[in-house]
């Protein structure tokens, strides 16, 4: 069985945010799936997503610091600004972390560890 459902998640500032219940409630065919995979892809070119904690949200507040100093939005040298300061790291934190996760499906659920959730990371702060 194959199904492709678009899914339209309303729109965050920068940062980590937990979205696993937002996919599963999205895609109600799941929970008749014994077997299989499921797998997202973001069309957009400044976010991303990961698999990552799912119960201390401080682990993503520590790692949007991490993110933040790691690509910072003033860095002189980087030429595409013409959509704000916030852009370029945008794109590169889409490469990052990547715009594509798969995941395992069994028994009507994802197979994800007791700890895992999925994360969407806008970075641009519009």
């Amino acid at each position: 069985m194959w199904q492709q459902t678009e899914i339209r998640l309303a729109p965050r500032a920068r940062g980590f945010h937990l979205i696993s219940d937002e996919v599963v409630a999205a895609i109600p065919a799941l929970g008749d799936c014994e077997v299989g995979l499921l797998h997202l892809q973001l069309l957009h070119t400044s976010a991303s997503l990961t698999l990552n904690e799912n119960a201390d949200p401080d682990v993503r507040h520590d790692m949007d610091a991490f993110l933040r100093r790691l690509v910072p939005g003033d860095l002189p040298y980087f030429r595409h600004t013409l959509e704000g300061p916030d852009d370029m790291p945008a794109h590169v934190a889409a490469s990052l972390f990547g715009t594509q996760l798969t995941l395992a499906v069994r028994g009507g659920r994802l197979a994800t560890g007791t700890w895992q959730g999925i994360w969407l990371t806008p970075e641009k702060t519009n």
